[in-house]
């Protein structure tokens, strides 16, 4: 048995250093407590990913900034490392949309950009303090903030801060896209051409944009999406939580179709053909490929006819999959990647890519309004630790994929057994919507043989057993996936716990643990869950008898 973890709740999870991108919740309670009210609990994380919150060394660069400006104690801001991003802040925070009592819209006399210079230019957001749970949402959804990285380097040269006027901020951007971001691109269009599907795959560096989150990577191609006209957005089967809140806060018009099954894409079918009769434009269909928590995956296929029928983008994000697994480039006019999860595979950066595919028949449009309206902001030092961790992207995938699948396996043997308190589980290779997974795996070859992802969820047979197994398991907890150690998350839980009713109409339950496989032994991973297990089943059995 592995010594018992004893990591504090809040804390980063070792090995972390001061860009950790993860934090710990280890009790059942804590996930109780988080679901309820996150916005009390995430101020007391002695760590945190950053988007959720700026982590110190941001927030640390905030107040120096606050300072030199002198606006008073009554005053915060936010950083950005582009005027684009900064305005782009200022536009959300005013809007209208802002309709949440709780979170108003902040009057547009007391938002203003100010723009100084230490090592980088820092274009600062600032408002009012009691306007801070509304702006903050720009912060933490489209995640365009800057990165701890950037932060670390310019607290170094707060000796050289002054303010500019931002007539003056038109800057060259060689610290965001410079030879490092380059060795970048150029990996990925080895990745994307190794083992491919179609033969003779088109790919260009030139065609890689990257963004600071992966976030960023699905907000920034929607509003380039949106300068070309407005139009209907549509979110095909379920998706991360955030990407849920960004169409649903920034879609000029947006439609969700949750389960992402055969019968949505007869419904999404009926929806494209009833908007086109009535002059209205479907600009994007945006899916997951698997889809985040559960791993359903639609139907590509068929999702790529629709979007050709009607003029749509297709739009897919292949993050769990990843590219290493899959090849949905034929099929796909853009591909968008967290570029924090597996393949840069340590839980130390966030950033994100898209990719533009040059066969796609929205290539020249697309192109057009990237190269228009991108600003490059993932900083130079993000792109080097990228560069370096993702060296072994494809050694580490065989053991993540390895992993998924042996855990995978082991608690199906587990809900094959009426009596356990296992009761589904829900993976690529067991969901009956692998089948269209597996039309996009790549070819066998001596480097890496495909695989199903690093992620899976479980489903016990009530809360008591969940919590049981929760509790009982010695691993990390917590949000992220793609790290180098096995994450346990209670998801729906800590994502919805508040709209449970509404997360039960597209499958999603509190009794559902998603748990992202890392690069441990795989026995001893095993007998980790067979302990939590037995704790699930004993809990179980109280309440049946």
């Amino acid at each position: 048995m592995s010594p018992r973890i004893t990591l504090g709740f809040g804390e980063a999870v070792p090995p972390a250093n001061r860009h950790s991108v993860t934090v710990h919740m280890p009790t059942w309670a804590d996930v109780e407590n988080y679901g309820e009210d996150s916005a009390a609990l995430i101020p007391n994380f002695k760590n945190v990913y950053p988007r959720m919150r700026p982590n110190d060394d941001i927030g640390n660069l905030t107040s120096a900034v606050l300072r030199h400006l002198a606006v008073g104690e009554d005053m915060s801001c936010l950083i950005f490392s582009s005027l684009q991003s900064a305005e782009e802040c200022v536009a959300y925070a005013t809007s209208n949309k802002r309709n949440n009592p709780d979170k108003p819209p902040v009057p547009a006399d007391q938002i203003s950009i100010r723009v100084l210079i230490a090592r980088d230019h820092l274009f600062a957001v600032v408002f009012p303090r009691s306007s801070r749970a509304t702006v903050a949402g720009f912060w933490s959804t489209p995640g365009a903030g800057v990165s701890s990285r950037f932060a670390e380097v310019n607290l170094a040269h707060l000796n050289e801060l002054r303010e500019i006027n931002v007539a003056e901020a038109d800057v060259a951007r060689e610290r965001f896209d410079g030879p490092t971001h380059q060795i970048l691109r150029n990996r990925i269009v080895q990745l994307l051409g190794r083992a491919a599907l179609e033969s003779n795959p088109q790919y260009s560096a030139d065609d890689i944009y990257f963004f600071p989150t992966g976030m960023a990577a699905i907000y920034k191609p929607h509003t380039y999406m949106l300068s070309l006209g407005q139009g209907t957005t549509v979110l095909f089967g379920m998706a991360f939580m955030n990407t849920l809140t960004l169409f649903e806060e920034l879609a000029s018009d947006y439609k969700f179709f949750g389960l992402g099954t055969e019968d949505d894409l007869s419904e999404l079918e009926v929806f494209l053909r009833t908007e086109r009769q009535a002059g209205r434009k479907v600009k994007a269909i945006w899916a997951e490929f698997p889809a985040n928590p559960i791993l359903t995956t639609p139907d590509l296929k068929r999702l790529r006819a629709l979007s050709d029928e009607y003029d749509a983008v297709l739009a897919i994000d292949d993050t769990i999959g990843s590219w290493s697994n899959i090849d949905i480039s034929g099929s796909s006019d853009l591909i968008a990647t967290s570029l924090t999860k597996s393949f840069n595979g340590r839980a130390d950066v966030i950033a994100g890519s898209v990719v533009l595919m040059k066969s796609s028949r929205k290539y020249p449009e697309l192109k057009s309004a990237f190269d228009q309206h991108h600003v490059p902001e993932l900083y130079v030092d993000d792109a080097e630790i990228i560069e370096r961790n993702s060296h072994d992207y494809l050694a580490r995938t065989i053991k993540l994929n390895h992993n998924a699948k042996s855990i995978a396996h082991y608690l199906q043997s587990c809900a094959n057994d009426p009596k356990s308190a296992v009761l589904k589980v829900y993976y690529p290779s067991i969901n009956s919507s692998g089948i269209y997974y597996e039309q996009f795996m790549r070819p066998n070859t001596a480097e890496l043989s495909p695989g199903y992802g690093c992620l899976l969820c479980v489903e016990f047979d009530d809360l008591r057993s969940t919590a049981a197994f929760y509790d009982r398991l010695n691993l990390y907890k917590g949000p992220h996936l793609g790290a180098p150690f096995t994450l346990v998350f209670a998801y729906t839980m800590c994502a919805y716990k508040k709209r449970l009713d509404w997360a039960a109409q597209y499958a999603l339950k509190p009794t559902q643990i998603r748990i992202s496989a890392g690069l441990e032994d795989t026995d001893a991973l095993i007998q980790e869950f067979r302990y939590a297990v037995e704790a699930a089943d004993k809990a179980k059995s109280v309440v049946d008898s």
